[in-house]
Protein backbone atom coordinates (compact mmCIF):
# COMPACT_ATOMS: atom_id res chain seq x y z
CA UNK A 1 0.00 0.00 0.00
CA UNK A 2 2.85 2.38 0.89
CA UNK A 3 4.56 1.70 -2.46
CA UNK A 4 1.31 2.36 -4.31
CA UNK A 5 0.85 5.67 -2.48
CA UNK A 6 4.39 6.65 -3.41
CA UNK A 7 3.62 5.98 -7.06
CA UNK A 8 0.44 8.06 -6.88
CA UNK A 9 2.26 10.98 -5.25
CA UNK A 10 5.07 10.76 -7.81
CA UNK A 11 2.54 10.79 -10.66
CA UNK A 12 0.75 13.84 -9.22
CA UNK A 13 4.03 15.73 -8.79
CA UNK A 14 5.12 14.99 -12.36
CA UNK A 15 1.71 16.06 -13.69
CA UNK A 16 1.91 19.30 -11.71
CA UNK A 17 5.38 20.13 -13.03
CA UNK A 18 4.33 19.38 -16.62
CA UNK A 19 1.24 21.56 -16.27
CA UNK A 20 3.32 24.45 -14.92
CA UNK A 21 5.85 24.16 -17.72
CA UNK A 22 3.05 23.95 -20.31
CA UNK A 23 1.80 27.34 -19.19
CA UNK A 24 5.15 28.99 -19.82
CA UNK A 25 5.31 31.05 -23.00
CA UNK A 26 9.11 30.88 -23.27
CA UNK A 27 10.57 28.08 -25.36
CA UNK A 28 14.22 27.19 -25.90
CA UNK A 29 15.62 27.95 -29.32
CA UNK A 30 15.22 24.83 -31.43
CA UNK A 31 17.70 25.92 -34.07
CA UNK A 32 21.30 25.70 -32.94
CA UNK A 33 22.89 27.81 -35.67
CA UNK A 34 21.54 30.77 -37.60
CA UNK A 35 21.37 30.12 -41.34
CA UNK A 36 21.93 33.79 -42.13
CA UNK A 37 25.70 33.46 -42.19
CA UNK A 38 26.32 29.70 -42.01
CA UNK A 39 29.53 28.50 -40.42
CA UNK A 40 30.81 25.85 -42.80
CA UNK A 41 33.23 24.59 -40.16
CA UNK A 42 30.33 23.46 -38.02
CA UNK A 43 28.37 20.35 -39.00
CA UNK A 44 24.81 21.29 -39.79
CA UNK A 45 22.17 19.40 -37.76
CA UNK A 46 20.88 16.37 -39.60
CA UNK A 47 17.36 15.12 -39.02
CA UNK A 48 16.92 11.60 -37.72
CA UNK A 49 14.76 10.89 -40.76
CA UNK A 50 15.16 12.28 -44.29
CA UNK A 51 13.21 15.50 -44.67
CA UNK A 52 12.45 16.82 -48.12
CA UNK A 53 10.07 17.08 -51.02
CA UNK A 54 9.82 13.32 -51.37
CA UNK A 55 8.70 12.98 -47.75
CA UNK A 56 5.70 15.26 -48.21
CA UNK A 57 4.63 14.06 -51.64
CA UNK A 58 1.30 12.26 -51.75
CA UNK A 59 2.11 8.58 -51.43
CA UNK A 60 -1.24 7.24 -52.65
CA UNK A 61 -4.88 8.37 -52.99
CA UNK A 62 -5.83 6.91 -49.59
CA UNK A 63 -3.65 9.58 -47.93
CA UNK A 64 -5.96 12.30 -49.25
CA UNK A 65 -8.96 10.56 -47.69
CA UNK A 66 -7.16 10.21 -44.35
CA UNK A 67 -6.12 13.86 -44.35
CA UNK A 68 -9.64 15.04 -45.17
CA UNK A 69 -11.01 12.84 -42.39
CA UNK A 70 -8.48 14.23 -39.87
CA UNK A 71 -9.27 17.82 -40.85
CA UNK A 72 -13.03 17.21 -40.54
CA UNK A 73 -12.67 15.58 -37.11
CA UNK A 74 -10.37 18.36 -35.94
CA UNK A 75 -12.98 20.94 -36.93
CA UNK A 76 -15.74 18.90 -35.28
CA UNK A 77 -13.72 18.80 -32.04
CA UNK A 78 -13.26 22.56 -32.06
CA UNK A 79 -16.95 23.09 -32.81
CA UNK A 80 -17.98 20.74 -29.99
CA UNK A 81 -15.78 22.60 -27.49
CA UNK A 82 -17.17 25.94 -28.64
CA UNK A 83 -20.76 24.68 -28.29
CA UNK A 84 -19.95 23.34 -24.82
CA UNK A 85 -18.42 26.64 -23.76
CA UNK A 86 -21.49 28.57 -24.90
CA UNK A 87 -23.80 26.09 -23.16
CA UNK A 88 -22.03 26.55 -19.83
CA UNK A 89 -21.94 30.33 -20.30
CA UNK A 90 -25.68 30.47 -21.06
CA UNK A 91 -26.54 28.34 -18.01
CA UNK A 92 -24.27 30.10 -15.54
CA UNK A 93 -21.69 27.35 -15.02
CA UNK A 94 -18.71 29.70 -14.80
CA UNK A 95 -16.10 27.13 -13.75
CA UNK A 96 -16.95 24.62 -16.47
CA UNK A 97 -17.22 27.44 -19.01
CA UNK A 98 -13.65 28.44 -18.15
CA UNK A 99 -12.52 24.82 -18.56
CA UNK A 100 -14.09 24.54 -22.01
CA UNK A 101 -12.67 27.92 -23.04
CA UNK A 102 -9.19 26.95 -21.83
CA UNK A 103 -9.29 23.62 -23.68
CA UNK A 104 -10.48 25.31 -26.87
CA UNK A 105 -7.73 27.94 -26.65
CA UNK A 106 -5.14 25.21 -26.14
CA UNK A 107 -6.48 23.23 -29.10
CA UNK A 108 -6.52 26.28 -31.35
CA UNK A 109 -2.94 27.11 -30.32
CA UNK A 110 -1.59 23.85 -31.71
CA UNK A 111 0.10 24.10 -35.12
CA UNK A 112 -2.37 22.49 -37.49
CA UNK A 113 -0.79 20.88 -40.54
CA UNK A 114 -2.65 20.44 -43.79
CA UNK A 115 -0.24 17.63 -44.76
CA UNK A 116 -0.67 18.04 -48.53
CA UNK A 117 1.79 20.48 -50.09
CA UNK A 118 -0.83 22.09 -52.34
CA UNK A 119 -2.91 22.79 -49.24
CA UNK A 120 0.03 24.06 -47.16
CA UNK A 121 1.45 26.44 -49.76
CA UNK A 122 -0.75 28.68 -51.99
CA UNK A 123 -0.45 28.65 -55.78
CA UNK A 124 2.65 30.03 -57.45
CA UNK A 125 0.37 31.90 -59.88
CA UNK A 126 -0.35 34.74 -57.42
CA UNK A 127 1.10 38.19 -58.13
CA UNK A 128 2.03 40.80 -55.54
CA UNK A 129 0.65 43.90 -57.23
CA UNK A 130 -2.04 45.86 -55.34
CA UNK A 131 -1.61 48.27 -52.45
CA UNK A 132 -4.28 47.25 -49.93
CA UNK A 133 -4.45 49.07 -46.60
CA UNK A 134 -6.00 46.14 -44.74
CA UNK A 135 -3.25 43.81 -45.92
CA UNK A 136 -0.61 46.35 -44.92
CA UNK A 137 -2.10 46.50 -41.43
CA UNK A 138 -2.15 42.71 -41.13
CA UNK A 139 1.49 42.51 -42.18
CA UNK A 140 2.52 45.05 -39.55
CA UNK A 141 0.50 43.13 -36.96
CA UNK A 142 2.32 39.91 -37.87
CA UNK A 143 5.71 41.64 -37.57
CA UNK A 144 4.77 43.05 -34.18
CA UNK A 145 3.78 39.61 -32.89
CA UNK A 146 7.06 38.16 -34.17
CA UNK A 147 9.00 40.90 -32.40
CA UNK A 148 7.20 40.34 -29.10
CA UNK A 149 7.73 36.59 -29.52
CA UNK A 150 11.50 37.11 -29.51
CA UNK A 151 12.44 37.25 -33.18
CA UNK A 152 16.02 38.44 -33.50
CA UNK A 153 16.80 37.77 -29.83
CA UNK A 154 19.23 34.81 -29.59
CA UNK A 155 18.44 32.10 -27.09
CA UNK A 156 14.75 32.40 -26.24
CA UNK A 157 11.49 32.72 -28.13
CA UNK A 158 7.80 31.94 -27.72
CA UNK A 159 6.73 29.22 -30.14
CA UNK A 160 3.05 29.88 -29.39
CA UNK A 161 3.40 33.52 -30.39
CA UNK A 162 5.37 32.61 -33.50
CA UNK A 163 2.48 30.39 -34.52
CA UNK A 164 0.13 33.34 -33.97
CA UNK A 165 2.27 35.49 -36.25
CA UNK A 166 2.32 32.74 -38.89
CA UNK A 167 -1.47 32.56 -38.75
CA UNK A 168 -1.71 36.30 -39.41
CA UNK A 169 0.61 36.06 -42.43
CA UNK A 170 -1.33 33.09 -43.84
CA UNK A 171 -4.65 34.90 -43.45
CA UNK A 172 -3.19 37.94 -45.20
CA UNK A 173 -2.29 35.79 -48.22
CA UNK A 174 -5.64 33.99 -48.20
CA UNK A 175 -7.77 37.13 -47.81
CA UNK A 176 -5.75 39.50 -50.02
CA UNK A 177 -4.01 37.30 -52.64
CA UNK A 178 -3.25 40.28 -54.92
CA UNK A 179 -1.72 42.42 -52.18
CA UNK A 180 1.80 43.71 -52.68
CA UNK A 181 2.51 42.34 -49.18
CA UNK A 182 2.07 38.64 -50.03
CA UNK A 183 5.75 38.24 -50.91
CA UNK A 184 6.71 39.89 -47.61
CA UNK A 185 4.33 37.60 -45.71
CA UNK A 186 5.73 34.56 -47.53
CA UNK A 187 9.28 35.51 -46.56
CA UNK A 188 8.30 35.89 -42.89
CA UNK A 189 6.54 32.52 -43.02
CA UNK A 190 9.74 31.03 -44.38
CA UNK A 191 11.64 32.56 -41.48
CA UNK A 192 9.21 31.21 -38.88
CA UNK A 193 9.22 27.70 -40.35
CA UNK A 194 13.00 27.70 -40.67
CA UNK A 195 14.04 29.19 -37.36
CA UNK A 196 11.30 28.38 -34.87
CA UNK A 197 9.43 25.23 -35.91
CA UNK A 198 11.27 21.86 -35.93
CA UNK A 199 11.32 19.55 -38.96
CA UNK A 200 9.67 22.08 -41.27
CA UNK A 201 12.63 22.98 -43.47
CA UNK A 202 10.91 21.98 -46.70
CA UNK A 203 7.97 24.26 -45.89
CA UNK A 204 10.41 27.08 -45.12
CA UNK A 205 12.11 26.60 -48.48
CA UNK A 206 8.77 26.57 -50.31
CA UNK A 207 7.63 29.78 -48.60
CA UNK A 208 10.91 31.48 -49.54
CA UNK A 209 10.37 30.35 -53.14
CA UNK A 210 6.88 31.84 -53.15
CA UNK A 211 8.31 35.21 -52.05
CA UNK A 212 10.30 35.70 -55.26
CA UNK A 213 7.79 33.84 -57.42
CA UNK A 214 5.05 36.26 -56.40
CA UNK A 215 7.40 39.24 -56.70
CA UNK A 216 10.63 38.66 -58.66
CA UNK A 217 11.96 41.91 -57.19
CA UNK A 218 11.05 41.19 -53.58
CA UNK A 219 13.21 43.24 -51.19
CA UNK A 220 13.96 40.16 -49.07
CA UNK A 221 16.94 37.78 -49.58
CA UNK A 222 14.55 34.91 -50.25
CA UNK A 223 16.75 33.10 -52.78
CA UNK A 224 19.70 33.12 -50.40
CA UNK A 225 17.62 31.82 -47.51
CA UNK A 226 16.17 29.04 -49.67
CA UNK A 227 19.65 28.13 -50.93
CA UNK A 228 20.91 27.90 -47.35
CA UNK A 229 18.02 25.64 -46.34
CA UNK A 230 18.57 23.30 -49.28
CA UNK A 231 22.32 23.36 -48.68
CA UNK A 232 22.66 22.92 -44.92
CA UNK A 233 19.30 21.51 -43.81
CA UNK A 234 17.97 19.38 -46.67
CA UNK A 235 21.40 18.53 -48.10
CA UNK A 236 20.14 18.97 -51.65
CA UNK A 237 23.39 20.50 -52.87
CA UNK A 238 22.51 20.50 -56.59
CA UNK A 239 19.41 22.61 -56.02
CA UNK A 240 21.33 24.79 -53.57
CA UNK A 241 23.94 25.44 -56.27
CA UNK A 242 21.27 26.61 -58.70
CA UNK A 243 19.84 28.98 -56.09
CA UNK A 244 23.23 30.38 -55.11
CA UNK A 245 23.75 31.21 -58.78
CA UNK A 246 20.42 33.06 -58.73
CA UNK A 247 21.55 34.97 -55.64
CA UNK A 248 24.55 36.30 -57.55
CA UNK A 249 22.48 37.26 -60.59
CA UNK A 250 19.20 38.38 -58.95
CA UNK A 251 20.08 39.52 -55.40
CA UNK A 252 23.58 41.04 -55.66
CA UNK A 253 22.68 44.30 -53.93
CA UNK A 254 20.34 43.06 -51.18
CA UNK A 255 22.94 41.78 -48.70
CA UNK A 256 26.56 42.03 -49.91
CA UNK A 257 27.68 39.40 -47.41
CA UNK A 258 25.20 36.94 -48.89
CA UNK A 259 26.59 37.51 -52.38
CA UNK A 260 30.15 36.88 -51.21
CA UNK A 261 29.10 33.74 -49.40
CA UNK A 262 27.08 32.52 -52.39
CA UNK A 263 30.04 33.08 -54.73
CA UNK A 264 32.32 31.08 -52.44
CA UNK A 265 29.77 28.32 -52.05
CA UNK A 266 29.27 28.10 -55.82
CA UNK A 267 32.98 27.37 -56.25
CA UNK A 268 32.92 24.73 -53.51
CA UNK A 269 29.76 22.97 -54.70
CA UNK A 270 30.88 23.09 -58.34
CA UNK A 271 34.17 21.48 -57.37
CA UNK A 272 32.35 18.81 -55.36
CA UNK A 273 30.06 18.11 -58.32
CA UNK A 274 33.04 17.64 -60.66
CA UNK A 275 34.67 15.26 -58.20
CA UNK A 276 31.49 13.20 -57.96
CA UNK A 277 31.27 13.05 -61.75
CA UNK A 278 34.87 11.87 -62.01
CA UNK A 279 34.28 9.17 -59.38
CA UNK A 280 31.17 7.92 -61.18
CA UNK A 281 32.93 7.84 -64.53
CA UNK A 282 35.92 6.01 -63.00
CA UNK A 283 33.67 3.40 -61.40
CA UNK A 284 32.01 2.71 -64.75
CA UNK A 285 35.27 2.05 -66.58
Amino acid sequence: MFVQNQKVVKTLVVSFVVSVLAGCNIDPVWKTNQVRGPDMNKPSPRPSQPIGGRDIAVAQPSEVDLVEDAVAKRQAYHTALSDLQHYYADHGYATKESWARSELESAMGIRQFRYLLDAEIPSAALTASDSIAEADAMYEKGLEIMKKAGHGIPGIFSRREMLRAADVFRKLIEQYPSSDKIDDAAFQLGTIHEEYLPNQEILAAKWYERAWTWDPHTPHPARFQAASVYDFRLHDRDHALELYQQVVSEEPELVPGNTRFATRRIRQLSTDRKRRTVRVESSQE
